[in-house]
């Protein structure tokens, strides 16, 4: 039997316009779009946005990993996560998880494993709201990145992998002083002790990226998987990425290495925080200002999942987007860029993932009011 299920009065936002009007979904698909009312389930005049799809996000491993030392089970540690996926409107999410053993990090290949396995294995059984995917971060300069990443590709949720190097004196870590402030405290290292991690940071990087970088986007070409750069900060850093075969351009450090990217083709992801705060927490380069070049296709939560519905109304209080402009840069570029045609805006036979929003008070955050995946209620 066909299961429909119909929203009224609401302001639907479509790929390029807001109607006030009506949908009809049906068996999880989005069936009709109509203007006016319909005998259905009241939206209360709110928005319906379509669901937000996450490309980047290292929220899981705060809550796999919630002190030192302590590895939480899986499954509960996943469950967490996934609840406050789906209460901030991400109806797809491809949770990031390292590759390559760092040194001062808790996650190896054996603990990431499992996280992965417990992703696969909840989504296959219908323990999650939001639809999960994996996205290997393959930290290049380390030794073993290569290996880490053969062992975890397999993983059928695996879609997506960015080649990155956060050694220091390059990329997001150009300034050294911002380097010591993320790492030194937060490690406990004296400034001897400091300026010898420095080194060994930096030698493995030059023994180990290049080789890295080509591996694994070897690898990801046999496998299908999509390939993104990460912190690129000059052209020189564009035409390697494009050498491999790179489909996105993750967190550019700067207008140059941005305006690169979308010249060769790829898409460029920024960060929903730099957006909402107003600049980047490295001291690289704005996303408004990469928005305001033409130089920004898509958003990512990073490490806030809320932080992309924010910054999506952020920017329409501002007036630096229209509401459908900004949509696209949360859900429409980002299911694109990975490949999923099946979401991403509200339009005929697309997937019924849907969020009611109240943005009713102009310089507050937005209220999730319900969300669906599938045309199924999940929050």
């Amino acid at each position: 039997m066909l299961q429909e299920t119909v929203l009224t009065n609401a302001r639907i936002v479509l790929k390029d316009t807001v109607i006030d009007g009506h949908l009809v979904l049906r068996d999880g698909r989005i069936a009709e779009i109509g203007s006016g009312s319909a005998r259905g389930e009241d939206q209360g005049g709110d928005l319906l946005i379509p669901g937000l799809v996450e490309l980047h996000t290292d929220h899981i491993e705060g809550h796999y990993l919630p002190r030192p030392k302590v590895v939480w089970n899986p499954y509960a540690a996943l469950q967490a996560h996934d609840a406050q996926i789906a209460g901030s409107g991400i109806t797809t999410v491809f949770d990031a998880i390292r590759v390559g053993t760092e040194e001062g990090i808790a996650l190896n290949h054996e603990t990431a494993a499992q996280l992965a396995d417990a992703i696969a294995e909840a989504q296959a059984t219908g323990r999650l709201r939001a639809e999960h995917f994996i996205h290997l971060r393959c930290e290049v300069s380390v030794a073993d990145a290569v290996e880490g990443f053969s062992q975890l590709s397999g993983n059928p949720r695996v879609r997506l992998a960015s080649l990155m190097d956060h050694a220091p004196g390059q990329r997001q870590f150009v300034d050294i002083d911002t380097y010591r402030a993320y790492h030194q405290k937060k490690r406990g290292l004296s400034d001897n002790e400091f300026e010898r991690f420095m080194a060994r940071r930096r030698a493995e990087s030059d023994e180990n990226s290049a080789r890295s970088r080509k591996g694994i986007a070897d690898l990801c070409r046999e496998k299908g998987i999509v390939v993104a750069s990460h912190d690129d900060a000059f052209e020189s850093h564009v035409e390697e990425a494009v050498v491999l075969g790179t489909r996105i351009a993750e967190f550019p450090t700067t207008s140059i290495a941005a305006s690169a990217s979308r010249k060769a083709g790829l898409s460029v992801l920024m960060g929903a925080p730099n957006i909402v705060r107003g600049g980047s927490h490295s001291g690289n380069v704005a996303a408004l200002d990469l928005l305001k070049a033409g130089d920004l296709d898509i958003l990512s939560s990073d490490y806030v999942p809320f932080s992309l519905l924010q910054a999506a109304f952020h920017l329409t209080d501002t007036e630096d987007a229209d509401l459908p402009a900004a949509v696209r840069l949360v859900a429409t570029h980002p299911a694109q860029a990975a490949g999923l045609d099946d979401r991403g805006e509200i339009a005929i036979d697309k997937r019924a993932d849907l969020v009611r929003v109240d943005a009713s008070m102009k310089g507050r955050p937005p209220i999730v009011r319900s969300v669906m995946r599938e045309g199924r209620r999940v929050a």
